[in-house]
């Protein structure tokens, strides 16, 4: 299998004050192409500070990050963010949508910073909408949504760049039960259709959703193992 990410020994500490905060210790995981993966870890378990390595957010204390072949590791901010860009699609919590865009000039941010011209923005960013369900939401603004039409319209400004890795962090955090498994089940239809998903969350019930679950515990993985309960459709 092809590897997107290998992370090698990986060591991130913060200094807060006089104090160094160790958030991961000697961290060591190799994702697939198309796996999907459920990063799993209580507050303050170094989750999201693993989730801000693996999105090029941050760059580690000490260790290697290869993904997709390059080596990110010790990269200078320009090059991380053109790498981000790239090879990433996030998808937050709290949406991160312009509330003063439409749908569809949200969905094509990515592809104004990729450079493209305005036509093939637009042809790209209305094919993503459809693909997530929302062509009649296109002219619509983020008020005018409700909370899961926002998170499909984040998960299609994720998806509109063609990225390696569709980067999940807590998607369904603001969302109530319904909408959340509606959500889980687009995501699943991306990893079917041949993304890498990787989700961070502390919910059992989404964990379930993916075919591996990593389990970090104070900066370190305490379990990484195969869902048997994963059924690829």
């Amino acid at each position: 299998m092809e590897r997107v990410i290998e992370i090698h020994d990986i060591v991130k500490n913060y200094q807060v004050g006089s104090v160094i905060v160790r958030a991961l210790r000697s961290v060591s995981i190799n994702i697939e192409k198309n796996e999907y993966v459920a990063i799993m870890g209580p507050s303050g378990s170094g989750k999201s500070t693993l989730m801000n390595l693996l999105g090029c957010l941050d760059t580690p204390t000490s260790g290697r990050y290869i993904l997709n072949n390059t080596d990110v590791s010790k990269m200078e901010d320009d090059f991380l963010a053109e790498i981000r860009n790239k090879e990433i699609g996030f998808v937050f919590q709290t949406f991160n949508l312009l509330p003063r865009y439409t749908a569809l000039e949200n969905v094509t941010l990515p592809l104004i910073y990729a450079g493209l011209q305005k036509v093939e923005r637009e042809k790209m960013a209305m094919e993503t909408m459809e693909q997530v369900g929302l062509g009649d939401r296109m002219n619509h603004k983020p008020n005018e949504l409700s909370g899961g039409q926002r998170q499909r319209v984040a998960i299609a400004r994720a998806l509109v760049n063609k990225p390696s890795i569709i980067l999940a962090d807590e998607p369904t955090g603001n969302l109530d039960s319904k909408t959340s498994l509606d959500i889980m089940g687009l995501l699943d239809e991306i990893h079917r259709k041949g993304n890498t998903v990787i989700v961070v969350t502390h919910e059992e019930d989404i964990a379930r959703h993916a075919a591996r679950i990593i389990k970090l515990l104070d900066g370190e993985v305490s379990q990484d193992y195969h869902n048997e309960k994963y059924i690829k459709a």
